[in-house]
């Protein structure tokens, strides 16, 4: 049988080449559909959603639990584990291929498993176990550590020994579409003698990769680099909105709190791991060095294209603000799992890693608006003269990332969020 990510498959739904979901891609999220079905587990093929409970309860695919895809979440499958995602999603795509009938020429099967895209209302796709972000991005780190402490002591001593990461919120992870309230909090603008409550006047987003944790690890328990490696399920885009201005009152000593408690949105589709395999790359070298537990055997980067669209209310369309790309990122999504239980800490299914803002070595690649402003001395010029150094409300932040392939892309839809006043 041929592997799910030939190049040369194709599905016998038709496929635009310019689709993020194609036959090689086949992502996971969790949709209901307008006619009162419950949020369950589908694939995304084209301009369709695969119904996965459809195709268990007529026989088609054989999982260990088949209830796993009636569930409103993912965590149930990805508890099963590696060996189960790889044989359901070869599964999948045989179902899917061109020159396969069992699926293809069996129209009442095809009516009840394939629902239109448009038909369909996704959901957040994991329950959310734990949330940590990550700031690994040298480029980013460089540009932010110049803005606030000057060239020549742009990244503190420890960022290149380790990936740099804090504990997020869980609880306020939202699926794509959700609205995003400004958040208010203590602020304290340069010459101000005292603080004072209110809502955020530099508020920004953060393009990122956030990873899913598929697999547990126990307390105490050290990863290997193939263990950690194993452990990801797949990955989604990520905007990690952030308030600046609260963030730099707040920040000393132990880092962000509430300036980026309030939200932090994700796609509905998560591309797995096994997906991305063909773009797999090296990143940037690492010097010095490594400690021993972070050095790596394989290349753990990804060539993912990402952009980012801004949106103001009174525009028509997105412009775009940003284009960049993920194999820039200094610290790989392993390293950061491997750091992140290497105290002991346990890992759990539906755990989510933000890689941190993904910027790279040129200007229009610089993936938050702190760094295309340049700290707000810098306007972005938007259609109908429109300027923004900083979010304003109304305005809609649209993330987009895949990986091209020989006439298919492996992409992730869209991630978008809009902002609205402050209660």
């Amino acid at each position: 049988m041929p592997h799910p990510n030939d190049p040369k498959l194709r599905s016998f739904i038709p496929v635009d080449p310019a689709s993020d979901f194609p036959i090689q891609n086949l992502p996971y999220g969790v949709f209901s559909t307008k006619d009162g079905l419950a949020p369950r587990v589908g694939v995304a093929i084209g301009d369709y959603v695969l119904d996965l409970w459809q195709l268990v309860q007529d026989c088609r695919i054989d999982v260990v639990e088949p209830a796993v895809f009636a569930a409103a979440m993912l965590n149930p499958f990805m508890a099963l584990g590696p060996t189960v995602w790889s044989r359901t999603r070869a599964r999948i795509s045989e179902l899917l291929r061109a020159d396969h009938s069992e699926l293809r020429d069996n129209p009442k099967l095809r009516q009840r498993a394939l629902v239109p895209m448009a038909d369909v209302k996704l959901h957040m796709p994991i329950a959310v176990a734990g949330y940590t972000d990550f700031y690994s991005s040298k480029e980013h780190a460089t540009n932010v550590g110049v803005m606030f402490r000057g060239k020549d002591n742009a990244l503190q001593p420890n960022w290149l020994h380790m990936p740099i990461g804090y504990n997020g919120r869980a609880s306020t992870v939202v699926v794509s579409g959700t609205k995003v309230r400004r958040p208010r909090g203590q602020l304290k603008p340069p010459g101000a003698e005292l603080p004072s409550f209110g809502p955020c006047k530099r508020l920004d987003f953060e393009l990122e990769i956030g990873v899913v944790i598929g697999q547990p690890s126990a307390m105490g328990e050290m990863l290997p680099e193939r263990q950690a490696e194993e452990m990801i399920f797949g990955f989604v885009i990520l905007n990690d909105w952030s308030a600046r201005d609260i963030q730099q009152w707040e920040y000393v000593p132990l880092g962000p709190f509430q300036a980026k408690a309030f939200a932090t949105s994700i796609s509905p589709w998560i591309v797995t791991r096994e997906a991305l395999e063909p773009f797999r790359r090296h990143g940037p070298e690492q010097d010095p060095p490594p400690l021993p537990y972070l050095r790596q055997a394989q290349p753990n980067n990804y060539d993912m294209k990402l952009d980012v669209g801004l949106r103001a209310a009174q525009m028509n369309e997105a412009q775009t603000i940003c284009r960049t790309n993920f194999k820039y990122m200094y610290w790989s999504s392993v390293q950061q799992l491997v750091h992140h239980a290497s105290s002991g800490c346990a890992m759990n299914v539906g755990d989510l890693l933000g890689s941190g803002t993904i910027s790279g070595p040129e200007k229009h690649q610089r993936g938050s608006l702190l760094e295309i402003s340049w700290n707000g001395t810098e306007s972005v010029e938007l259609p109908r003269g429109i300027k923004r150094t900083f979010l304003e409300d109304g305005d809609s932040l649209v993330m987009r990332g895949w990986c091209q392939g020989d006439g298919f892309r492996v992409g992730f839809g869209e991630v978008e969020g809009t902002i609205m006043p402050a209660e």
